[in-house]
């Protein structure tokens, strides 16, 4: 567990999660998540502090409306989502590219789960995943 600092693009939003890089990361097929190349960790909720930009967010759901997708409202990057699962119950999912002390090697090193969201099959990952 390690405690990794992001930022949109300006740096309006700001925050601080708390990530097990080792536990993996997910990348998703769903429309969204495709067209953003959506690559996260999965955290709790109480791993996540937003330390400054909650002005500045704006929140975008669609489909189910189930998850919630937050991006900067100056300069549009995405940097996290939240959500509800069984196994994790009220969770973050933090976008990988917005965490600004990530090395590259702790990025390359961490496994990665494939969802297939496009079908709401969130147990088996989708036949096709090269494009993610």
């Amino acid at each position: 567990m390690k405690t990794y600092h992001g930022s949109c693009h300006c740096g309006s939003v700001r925050f601080e999660a708390d990530i097990d890089l080792g536990a993996g990361t997910i990348k998703c097929n769903c429309t969204i998540c495709s067209k953003m190349r959506f690559w996260a960790a999965q955290v709790p909720s109480h791993a996540f502090r937003l330390l400054a930009g909650a002005e500045t967010l704006r929140e975008y759901r669609y489909h189910t409306r189930r998850d919630a997708h937050y991006f900067c409202g100056n300069c549009g990057i995405n940097t996290f989502s939240t959500g509800d699962s069984p196994s994790l119950g009220a969770f973050h999912a933090v976008v990988l590219a917005s965490l600004d002390d990530l090395p590259p090697e702790e990025l390359i090193a961490a496994p990665v789960r494939y969802l297939d969201g496009r079908n709401d099959n969130w147990t088996t990952p989708p036949r096709e995943v090269r494009h993610l």
